[in-house]
């Protein structure tokens, strides 16, 4: 058992999120979330690791040429970290249009340093999203 601090455990959580955005979808660290995380984002609502782990295998199989470009972490709260970030991809249609998601995410931990909710935003809305998808719209 892990008896640090919650804030320590934050710091951890921290230095690894980093390095699975740098590599995003590839090798995520499914070991920080708790077994029945909430997932919420405009698209999807869901709780567990198993659909999460489904849902990030899906971007990857379906999506090209992914680049997760993290801006910012912050952490106002011991047991809260919030990630600033654009998501890149081409989709997979003709045309192979660009696509760009800004936006940001809340992940919040629970007492044994595991996060428990992760909630992205977006900048933009589903709307935006599809116009970009079918080339309507400037990225």
């Amino acid at each position: 058992m892990d008896n640090r601090p919650l804030a320590q455990k934050a710091l951890d959580v921290i230095a690894q999120v980093k390095a699975d955005y740098a590599r995003f979808p590839e090798a995520q660290s499914y070991d920080l979330y708790a077994e029945k995380v909430y997932f919420k984002d405009p698209m999807n609502e869901f709780r567990g690791i198993e659909r999460y782990r489904r849902m990030i295998g899906f971007i990857d199989q379906w999506f090209q040429d992914i680049d997760l470009q993290l801006q910012a972490v912050e952490q106002p709260q011991v047991d809260t970290i919030k990630t600033r970030w654009v998501l890149n991809f081409t989709a997979p249609i003709p045309g192979q249009p660009r696509v760009s998601i800004p936006g940001w995410s809340e992940l919040t931990l629970n007492g044994e340093g595991l996060i428990c909710s992760h909630i992205d935003y977006w900048d933009c809305s589903r709307w935006a999203v599809v116009k970009q998808v079918l080339g309507f719209a400037p990225r």
